[in-house]
């Protein structure tokens, strides 16, 4: 086996990660489901532990050796369980889409209906948008916000009323508000429905308690954990007691073979972490810093914010009164060093790959310990690269000040 160090076995590879931990330090990271992970995170998913198969649970593996195995994924879960108070828990999911798979096979048969959220309002390409392949599966209706950005309860309540879903689910990918949990639950009791939440996006907020908690109320939930949760990349599954065997048996053997046990480790660090009180104080700042944002781009006039504003860590904003489209806006902002995603917005007349909106938001600069001040800064970068963009001269201009700010906050300075 060649034990070079991959600077020297694999230069290219090298070069190529040395390039993008370049522009992770030199750039705005403003893409609301990015998050920069701690040197102790990388150092697990770097670990002897991507080299060992374990399929099955602890305690209960198809493969011997798992003794330490074992002790890792079961420390993940028993934190897990504590920071979002669950009563069982499965951190294998590979990720976000995967667990919510998981979950709907677990929950229901095929043909069942589902009623989820509409991607264009703010949901997620899993709730059941038609060009997914889980689509074809089940019976995804879907719901919108209203004329002020809102969830309306009462047109919830009469869709599953209407259609008498299996599962009603929450959680969204572009959405910027806070739900009512409780009075979903009430509404899923009436028409005897299975609740499910995907907080894929807000797991951070939650844990550092800036957001309500729907593992307590409902059924079934999934997540990522990276996001503001500040973990790998990966996903996970928190449920009631009684849907415990149901879901584990839905991820393996149902959709699973052998968990990536590195990657767990690097959950169950993420987990300590927001275990610290310091989490609070940061899940704090992420919406502080989203707030300063938003009163900006009110103050800037032109732009359109969806929903009204935002109570979480995100803010999704129509560009078109502006003359521009997403897509224009976000590739002048790459030029500029700043990077956020184009975005549909509620019924968008437009295509998703040139939508009428951007998304951005504050958990990963907030990672870097920016705050108010530097939001204001970062708020009229913004502002200035858009309405230049078809100006290389300004863009470079605004990619100065970028380097400028971004070199007071660095990054890994571990890695220097």
């Amino acid at each position: 086996m060649n034990k070079q160090l991959l600077t020297n076995y694999d230069p290219e590879i090298q070069a190529a990660i040395t390039r993008e931990l370049s522009r992770q330090e030199s750039g705005l990271e403003l893409i609301p489901s990015e998050n920069f992970v701690s040197i102790a995170v990388l150092e697990a998913l770097g670990s002897v532990l991507t080299n060992k198969y374990s399929e099955g649970y602890p305690g209960r593996r198809y493969y011997g050796g798992c003794e330490f195995i074992d002790q890792v994924e079961q420390i993940a879960i028993d934190r897990a369980k504590q920071l979002f108070g669950a009563e069982h828990a499965n951190v294998q999911p590979l990720s976000g889409a995967p667990a919510n798979i998981a979950a709907y096979f677990a929950l229901m048969e095929p043909g069942d209906t589902i009623l989820g959220m509409d991607l264009s309002h703010g949901g997620h390409l899993t709730h059941g948008h038609p060009v997914t392949s889980i689509a074809k599966v089940f019976n995804f209706i879907r719901y919108k916000t209203d004329s002020e950005g809102k969830i309306d309860l009462d047109n919830l309540r009469q869709m599953a009323r209407e259609h008498k879903p299996k599962v009603i689910l929450v959680g969204y990918s572009a959405y910027s508000r806070e739900i009512d949990y409780a009075s979903v639950q009430k509404i899923a009791d009436e028409v005897g429905a299975i609740t499910m939440a995907d907080i894929a996006h807000i797991a951070g907020l939650i844990a550092g308690k800036q957001m309500n908690n729907p593992v307590p109320i409902f059924d079934v939930v999934t997540t990522t954990t990276h996001k503001t949760l500040r973990g790998p990349r990966g996903g996970m599954i928190l449920c009631k007691e009684k849907y415990a065997k149901a879901i584990d048996k839905a991820v393996f053997p149902g959709l699973q073979g052998g968990p990536h046990e590195n990657n767990i480790a690097g959950k169950a660090i993420a987990f300590k972490e927001a275990l610290e009180p310091g989490f609070i104080e940061y899940a704090k700042q992420i919406k502080l810093n989203a707030k300063v944002l938003e009163r900006k781009f009110k103050a800037f006039g032109g732009y359109d914010i969806q929903f009204g504003g935002t109570d979480n860590h995100l803010l999704l904003v129509d560009v078109t009164p502006l003359g521009l489209t997403g897509k224009i806006a976000e590739k002048a902002l790459d030029v500029a060093g700043i990077t956020l995603n184009k975005n549909m917005i509620p019924d968008d007349p437009r295509s998703p790959m040139d939508p009428s909106g951007i998304r951005f938001g504050t958990p990963a600069l907030t990672t870097r310990g920016m705050k108010e001040a530097e939001m204001e800064i970062v708020a009229d970068l913004m502002h200035e690269a858009m309405t230049n963009h078809n100006d290389e001269a300004k863009l470079k201009n605004v990619r100065q000040q970028v380097n400028a700010l971004t070199s007071k906050f660095p990054l890994y300075p571990e890695l220097a």
